[in-house]
């Protein structure tokens, strides 16, 4: 493989981590129209399809691409050939199970009627042996333009897809077409990233070596390291999942009918974009704070790491705090504006506690997975998914809604307890001491006290939906200015930080003398 000098190697994953960025916000916002264009109902069906489509597509741009990656750090030449076989017969077996045992899925799902969307969605796995090695082979030479490219080539063609059959599913009347139709476009939009794949793969084709290989490391490698890679990216997902699997059948238990339990699941759900786009803004600028940490890195610069790795966890809990406050506040405007209606609002805000703590558990396991506790935070994520589960049948038939929030609360509470008690044996618990809790506490009082005297005003802008629009962004830009402010008087950002900020010699002024 080729060497890459340090400055291109952080180039590189900034232009990964920037398409990563920009990937997870396109599939967080395409999921508003989306509801607009289907309704409840077919929101419902969509979701219960995604977990499938996500855990497809975490594989091919996580876990088996940096498992390749591994690979090539070992070795002079990686066997290209014994890696797509590797993969083929893992991917192959997830496909056979789930086309195979899609009418189970379904049973336990609660609808039948899921059993061709499932089949269709299982496809998507097939793809995934040729796109983890393109991008995985790349990866390991340094040069992640062709994964950058191929995962936005991807995320744009299956969002127009599953737009596009959203609307022909409901000139139809056929809301399960939904289901299939985000299927097929998954597949289309997969064959479209490996297209761009080979075309990157024409110019470097040096660096592809496809002889065999029987070495039993690349089998352990990519099931294993692959695996765990992949399972650190599957917080949310896995909420998603378990939801899929459990939530009709506990309205049902609960008093719904069958319909009525579909269209509770679809409202429900409407509370994942906002999720998602939440933790992304607030783990997104916290671990752009954090240097590469390695166990290297920690044993020869401890304190400034440990500066770092504090800074990171602050500016994750400033930012999701405050994501996390205005989501519970504004819901009452919120729901309408993007859902049209106002269906769930309790349930749903108290389910966007989920984005502070999140955001927190991505912020912090992002550190020990650069210690090595790649194997913990993996295993703490599947109990997170264990304790959702047992949550869920306790809580839905008894609580419906807002016992279905409280679940998935719960489980990202443990998941964060657990990378808290992990880093632990790492940094002093003394150290977190240092975070603002007392000046972002009084900054949130600030800042509700504008955002729910400007909330009186939104009764005048009902039934006008861009009014509305524009009344919403004020309220939010008004509280986050006043939120800022509060925060740089009561000093909870250093002068080293503030000077961090774009135009900080004016936000220099607002910090308190001395």
């Amino acid at each position: 493989m080729t060497n890459s000098s340090p400055s291109s190697v952080m180039r590189g994953a900034m232009i990964l981590t920037l398409a990563g960025l920009i990937g997870k916000v396109i599939s967080a916002g395409y999921r508003v129209p989306l509801q607009n264009i289907t309704g409840d109902l077919g929101f419902y069906i969509y979701q219960q399809v995604y977990p499938i489509l996500g855990i497809a597509l975490i594989l091919a741009l996580y876990g088996f691409p940096a498992a390749v990656s591994k690979l090539a750090s070992e070795h002079k030449e990686v066997s290209l050939l014994t890696v797509v076989t590797v993969l083929f017969i893992i991917c192959g077996f997830l496909f056979s199970i789930g086309y195979t045992q899609a009418d189970e899925i379904a049973i336990i799902m609660g609808d039948p009627k899921l059993v061709p969307s499932l089949q269709a969605a299982f496809f998507v796995f097939l793809f995934v042996p040729f796109l983890s090695v393109l991008r995985g082979n790349f990866q390991g030479s340094g040069y992640m333009i062709p994964t950058a490219a191929s995962q936005l080539t991807e995320q744009i063609i299956r969002v127009v897809g599953i737009l596009l059959s959203a609307w022909f599913a409901t000139r139809s009347g056929d809301f399960y077409h939904v289901g299939r139709g985000a299927a097929y476009a998954s597949c289309a939009a997969a064959l479209g990233a490996l297209f761009v794949l080979i075309g990157y793969m024409r110019n470097h084709s040096r660096s592809f070596h496809w002889h065999w290989s029987r070495s039993i490391t690349y089998v352990r490698t990519i099931v294993l390291y692959g695996m765990f890679i992949s399972l650190n990216y599957t917080l949310l997902l896995s909420l998603q999942g378990i939801d899929a699997l459990t939530l009709i059948p506990g309205f049902v238990k609960a008093g719904f009918t069958l319909e009525e339990a579909k269209v509770a699941k679809g409202v429900f759900d409407r509370g994942q974009p906002l999720i998602q786009l939440g933790t992304v803004l607030a783990s997104s600028v916290a671990l752009a704070l954090i240097p590469a940490v390695t166990r290297e890195r920690w044993s020869n610069q401890q304190e400034r790491t440990l500066d770092s790795i504090i800074s990171a966890v602050k500016f994750s809990f400033i930012i999701s705090a405050a994501a996390t406050l205005g989501l519970i506040l504004l819901f009452p405007v919120i729901n309408p504006l993007f859902f049209l209606d106002g269906k769930g609002t309790g349930a749903l805000q108290l389910l966007m506690l989920v984005v502070v703590v999140s955001s927190l558990v991505m912020t912090t396991a992002s550190v020990l997975q650069g210690l090595g506790y790649i194997r913990t935070t993996a295993f703490l994520i599947l109990g997170g998914a264990l304790l959702k589960w047992l949550c869920n049948l306790w809580l839905v038939p008894a609580f419906g809604l807002n016992g279905a929030a409280v679940s998935s609360v719960v489980a990202v509470t443990f998941v964060l307890f657990g990378n808290v008690v992990t880093l632990g044996r790492e940094m002093p618990f003394a150290s977190w001491s240092s975070l603002p809790f007392r000046q972002v506490t009084f900054s949130l009082l600030f800042m509700t006290v504008v955002v729910r005297g400007a909330m009186l005003l939104s009764p005048l802008f009902r039934g006008e939906r861009l009014l509305l629009l524009f009344f919403t962004l004020a309220v939010v830009g008004a509280g986050a200015l006043v939120y800022l402010l509060s925060l740089l008087r009561l000093g909870a950002f250093t002068k080293k930080e503030v000077e961090g900020l774009p135009m900080s010699k004016w936000w220099m002024r607002v910090l308190p003398k001395g």
